[in-house]
């Protein structure tokens, strides 16, 4: 009862974690326009994701998709294709561990197979929290070193977004949910279900029965 509870739990963390993937790759909120004037009166926000720029001015929103993927930075194309990667490995995974879950009834899944499909899809969540991971890191740190560059001039400094802040959430999900899901490889099984036949030399000999031959007529003759 406590494995299927936990389970459950870690069936929980990573559903979150596969919603949260989906909702970063999709969010445009990557980089936002950073405010370092001396003006507080700001009329516009510039949002940044992987697939669009958003332009936020006196709640009006406007949004734009990128038209050429050669103009991107190498750092969104990089993260584009590793986030793309996580969702399909995130759903992939989602699927194995239902499958394996102990309180699923599945026809040819005895004890042993289900933890074997529970360590698979384990595994690939823990990797799907690590490529999450990549990308969102890689972006902040670039963003990190773009706002300190003396170099770059105040209206293209940007921020860390709300994006990259789930993306961490995220991956801590992932890799929680899928290292729960790994530590059932090595849960000892239930005494209940082996079978241990009794010893040879404490079985009790049965008494043998004595065959009476039947009397001959002829012999009182």
């Amino acid at each position: 009862m406590a494995c299927c509870a936990l389970q459950t739990v870690a069936l929980l963390l990573v559903s979150i974690g596969m919603v949260g993937t989906f909702t970063v790759t999709l969010m445009p909120q990557w980089k936002v326009s950073a405010f370092t004037g001396n003006n507080i009166i700001v009329f516009e926000t510039i949002w940044e994701g992987l697939w669009m720029v958003c332009v936020s001015h006196i709640r009006k929103y406007q949004c734009k998709f990128y038209e050429s993927m050669l103009a991107l930075p190498m750092a969104f194309e990089a993260s584009r294709g590793l986030m793309c990667t996580a969702c399909v490995l995130s759903v992939i995974a989602f699927l194995i561990a239902v499958s394996g879950m102990k309180c699923m009834q599945c026809p040819g899944n005895d004890e042993q197979t289900k933890r074997k499909i529970l360590l698979t899809a384990g595994v690939i969540f823990l990797l799907t929290g690590i490529i999450v991971l990549i990308p969102v890191s890689l972006i902040a740190n670039n963003i990190i070193k773009d706002f300190y560059n003396p170099v770059n001039q105040v209206a293209r400094k940007r921020e860390l977004g709300a994006a990259l802040y789930i993306g961490w959430i995220t991956s801590g999900f992932l890799i929680t949910g899928g290292a729960i899901f790994c530590s059932f490889c090595s849960c000892p099984e239930k005494p209940g279900r082996h079978r241990y036949s009794a010893p040879t030399s404490h079985r009790l000999n049965k008494p043998e029965c004595i065959r009476m031959k039947p009397l001959s007529v002829h012999s009182y003759v």
